[in-house]
């Protein structure tokens, strides 16, 4: 099948990869072109503007960074008509923005499904990623067994807007995680208390989460890099994820509370590090 990949970056690249190893023709586009050349060394098409790139497929998947660069690409003045084109939105972005974004290409004749992502670039390039998608049943079934190429089981969350709701939510609980854990290690640390010891009390109870384990040498070691989230691409979820409270009339003191550890971490200099740097903010380091 033909299709065109906008957006190669942390995790686009990776998910990119996949497609060209089963099978399909590819066209990509990044808007920092050399970070996609490598692709067009593995047989991928490279084009120089997005309107290209969309013109080139029937069906175009982006993993762009907000819903500003989705408008952007799918219809500033000089887009592609997009008349019997399919758009795969896989980024994180409210969902309103997602519902807008529907209208728009519905009215031009194309059709949308919104289909964020849980996972990091090690299940991106594992084809492990869980797969949200917003569209109707029809569209669903028609893309599954391509988006089968990221991750085993994409789920059918209902109409466009509610995928991307599930992800703010998961993000979310992302967010708790990382504060809780970095403030409970935190206080480890400062009493003298055994890790280890500490980590097998938690991993027999109904605390435990398994991202405590990934990050936890992150957090021992206070080494943030070779990111799969960074501290500057949160921040962006975080203010969707406390406007769509707000929005919806819910208490949004905690992820304020995380935002407020996001940019003390970026006033370290650790914005294009992983998300686990709010562990410094929290303990004051």
């Amino acid at each position: 099948m033909k299709i065109s990949f906008c957006g190669t970056g942390l995790m686009g690249y990776p998910m990119a990869e996949r497609l060209i190893e089963a099978g399909h023709q590819l066209t990509v586009y990044n808007r920092t072109a050399s970070k996609a050349k490598p692709l067009q060394e593995k047989g991928a098409r490279l084009s120089q503007n997005p309107s290209a790139a969309i013109a080139e497929s029937p069906c175009s998947i982006l993993m762009l960074a907000d819903a500003r660069s989705i408008e952007e690409v799918l219809f500033s003045p000089s887009a592609q008509d997009l008349n019997e084109k399919t758009i795969i939105q896989m980024g994180t972005i409210a969902p309103a923005e997602s519902i807008e974004i529907q209208k728009k290409i519905f009215k031009q004749g194309g059709e949308y499904l919104e289909c964020p992502v849980l996972g990091s670039r090690n299940e991106a390039k594992s084809g492990k990623l869980i797969l949200m998608v917003g569209a109707s049943q029809e569209r669903f079934y028609k893309w599954k067994e391509l988006l089968k190429v990221f991750g085993p089981h994409p789920r059918h969350v209902g109409e466009v807007g509610k995928a991307a709701a599930v992800k703010l939510a998961l993000n979310q609980l992302i967010a708790s995680h990382a504060a809780g854990f970095s403030l409970s290690l935190g206080l480890i640390q400062k009493n003298d208390v055994n890790v280890g010891l500490f980590m097998d009390i938690l991993r027999e109870s109904a605390l435990y989460a398994t991202m405590f384990d990934k990050k936890l040498p992150k957090w021992l070691n206070q080494d943030y890099s070779h990111p799969n989230f960074p501290v500057k691409h949160f921040l962006k979820d975080i203010d969707l994820i406390i406007k769509e409270g707000k929005d919806k009339e819910l208490s949004t003191e905690i992820p304020e509370a995380f935002r407020q550890f996001l940019l003390e971490a970026i006033d370290k200099g650790l914005a294009d590090k992983d998300y686990s740097a709010v562990f410094n903010a929290i303990n004051k380091i």
